[in-house]
Formats: structure tokens, sequence, C-alpha cells
């Protein structure tokens, strides 16, 4: 009955189009009817606790980071440097658009950020150089989801803070499996292209290989930065996304000098209009998280799914199941928020590392950023190329079939996560 009081209202009231943030403090306010322990005192004072939290100020920082990335000509370096690498072979810009992707994630981690610069600079490209335009967007939007993946993770900063778990570990454990969705998109684009009649790019010289690389420098150290900085413990990852930010806006403007100081309010307003959404639903999702636990709900969910606690593959394979259905429905930051703390005590009594199920839990969650009807990415995408959305939906299948088969050979091979992430973080 419990449950049923908890979905009912969060289900009935997004149905009614009640936006998130308020229908997971109506379903907190409805379980604390049904338990006859209504009180607006401990509602507020949950909504305050769930956003005063030191970790999450490293939302708001990547935030700015992405943005001033952006407008101040760090993706474009990245995407021309990528573009003298390969940009010459068959569905050359393809490989770029993935190989900037992988980059760009390192700089923002904002699939939307990274999705609206990735199609505003290659999507006009790949339609002038004969590329279907329906594969193309898919493939930019599913290179685009690398980014809640590699760090900075705003995602793993989410999750990191709602599960109570490291989020330095988790910016580490997911460098490999992120590259691994690139590389499995790079032979997904391969097999679709390698048969079609596209214009390839001349080749770029050793001189314009080493113009565009040196242009891009500056761009590329950031990533390197925060990777070396989180793995030694020169900062923290709220520290980090400082660093990234002042790198950034320094670089932006001081080197690159694209970036004008009368933009900066409207990034800084950007960047804070983005982070009171997270912030508010992260917020309100506290609600749902204490009264949750207070209705034993979790305890309940395990011994439903007790059977298969002895079997830690089938478990994944059920929880995987059900991110995916919920991802359909939902964005990624209310899906962490709302399953977080009904799985971890799953993931604890099974004896699963959280780490290497944050890993996955959270590719499950980016890869709902493309899975039609609520794919924020898709949106993005066909706003900025000025497709439809039909035409971004249909493309994006072989790409997204690509990384659901990645993310379950990592269900049944654990190796693949917690292997590389070990040797990251020690």
């Amino acid at each position: 009955m419990t449950i049923t009081i908890f979905l009912g209202a969060l289900i009935g009231a997004m149905m009614l189009g009640v936006p998130i943030a308020f229908s997971l403090l109506l379903s907190g306010a409805a379980l604390m009817w049904h338990l006859d322990m209504f009180d607006a005192q401990i509602l507020a004072q949950n909504v305050i606790e769930g956003s005063n939290s030191f970790p999450l100020l490293a939302v708001p920082f990547f935030m700015l980071a992405g943005e001033i990335m952006n407008a101040g000509g760090l993706s474009k370096r990245i995407v021309n440097f990528a573009m003298t690498l390969v940009g010459h072979v068959k569905g050359g810009l393809g490989y770029v658009g993935i190989m900037a992707a992988i980059i760009m994630a390192a700089l923002s981690g904002s699939a939307v950020a990274d999705a609206a610069a990735l199609a505003a600079l290659l999507l006009p490209m790949m339609n002038r150089a004969g590329y279907d335009p329906a594969r193309s967007a898919g493939l930019l939007s599913a290179s685009s989801i690398i980014a809640p993946i590699i760090p900075p993770s705003i995602g793993f900063v989410v999750f990191g803070v709602a599960a109570n778990v490291s989020v330095s570990k988790l910016f580490m454990a997911g460098i490999a499996p992120g590259v691994m969705l690139g590389a499995a998109l790079w032979f997904t684009w391969w097999l679709l292209v390698r048969k079609e009649k596209i214009k390839a790019a001349p080749r770029a010289s050793k001189a314009e290989v080493l113009a565009a690389f040196k242009n891009a420098t500056f761009a590329l150290v950031l990533p390197v930065i925060v990777v070396v900085g989180l793995k030694f413990g020169v900062f923290t990852p709220t520290e980090a996304a400082v660093v990234a930010a002042v790198y950034a806006l320094l670089i932006s403007t001081l080197v690159y000098k694209e970036l004008k100081l009368n933009q900066l309010y409207g990034l800084f307003l950007a960047a804070a209009k983005t982070t009171s959404v997270i912030m508010f639903l992260v917020a309100a999702a506290m609600v749902s998280a204490w009264m949750i636990t207070v209705a034993n709900l979790p305890a309940d969910l395990v011994a439903l799914l007790e059977p298969l606690l002895d079997n830690q593959t089938l478990l994944m394979f059920a929880i995987m199941g059900v991110v995916i259905l919920v991802g359909t429905a939902m964005d990624m930051t209310p899906t962490i928020l709302i399953l977080t703390p009904v799985l971890m005590p799953i993931v604890k009594a099974a004896g699963i590392d959280p780490v290497y199920f944050g890993v996955l839990f959270m590719i499950n969650n980016a890869i709902g950023l493309i899975t039609p009807p609520v794919g924020t990415v898709l949106s993005t995408v066909a706003g900025v190329g000025k497709i439809s959305m039909d035409q971004v939906t249909k493309g994006v299948w072989p790409f997204m079939i690509a990384q659901f088969a990645l993310l379950f050979l990592m269900v049944i091979f654990p190796e693949l996560v917690m292997v590389p992430a070990r040797w990251f973080y020690g």
C-alpha cells in the first residue's frame, strides 16, 4: 500500500503536468500523510538540507565551465584538431564528432552542452558533405552522452551525494567506460558508412595537424589538469569544478580572446538557471528519499528481490532493465534522485561494489537522454541542427543499441569497469 501511494502520487502528478521537482515534493507529502506524520516543518527542513551539501557546489561551476567552453572557442578548436587527424577518411566527420565528444566530455560534464556544441559545429558540415542527416544527428546525439561518464561529470556528483559514494572514485572509474562508449560508436559508424558514397575532406598535412594541435593545446590541457589533480589528491571534485571554470575563463578571455566581458553576464545567468533546476530537484528529492527510508520501502524491495541477491549478474540485469524503462519517460537527474535511495540498499545487500554500480547506473541514465519520447539530447540536437525530432530518433537507434550492448557486456564482465577504475584511483 505504501509503495502504491508513493508511486501513485509521483506518477499521477507528473501525468497532470506538474514539474518533476514539485511531483517529488507531493509524493513525499503523500507518504507523510499516509504514515500519519505530516509536518510542514519537517518538509521544509528536508528541502533545505537536500541542497546543503559541499560536493553539490561542483554543479554550478561545471555548468559555468561548459558555458564558457562553448562561447570561448575551446569546443571549436577541439573539433578543428580532430578534423585534421581523421577528417580525410571515409565518414571522417563522424569520427571527428566522436573524438571531439570524448575530449569535450572532459571539459563540461554536460551532455546537453556538448550536444548543442557538436550539432552547431558539425551538423552543417556533414550535411554539405552528403552525409545522411538523420544518421549524422543520431551519431552526434549518441556521442554527446559520453559527457556524463567521463570526468568531470555532473551526474556523478549528484549520484555520489545521493548514494554517499566517493565522487572522486566515481570520476576515475568513469574514464575507461566513457572511452569504450566512444569505441562502440566508432565501430557502429564504420559499419554504417563503409559502403556509402560520402565526400571526404582533403588530408591535412603534418604542418596543419601540428598547427591545429598547437591551437587546441590550452583546451586539451584542462582534462589533464582535472584528472591528474583528482588522482593525486591535489583538489576535491568541488575544487576541480572551480579550477575548470576559472581555467576556461582565463583561456577564453586572455589566450583565445573570443569571449568578451560583456558576454559574461549572459553565461553566468545561463549557468545559474540550469543549476537552479538541478539544485531544486536535489532538494525536493531529499524529502522523498527521507520518507522512503522512514516508510522502510528499501527493505520491502530487498525482500522482493531476495531470490536474486545471491546472483549479482541477474540482479544487475533486473536493475538495469528497470532503469531503462524509467529513462524513457524521465530525465537523468530526476531518475538518479528517485531511484538511488531505493536501489542502493539492494546493491549493498547483494555485495555489489557501489562504484561499479554507480558507473553502470550512470551509463544507463545517460543513454536515457537519447531514448524517446523524453530524450533531452535528441531535442537539443533537433533544435540546434534544425532537423525534425523524428529524423533524429530514427538516426540514433543503431548507436543506442551499440551502447546498450556495451552496458550489458559490463554487467556480465565487471572487470571491464573495475580493473581500469582501480588503476586510476588506486
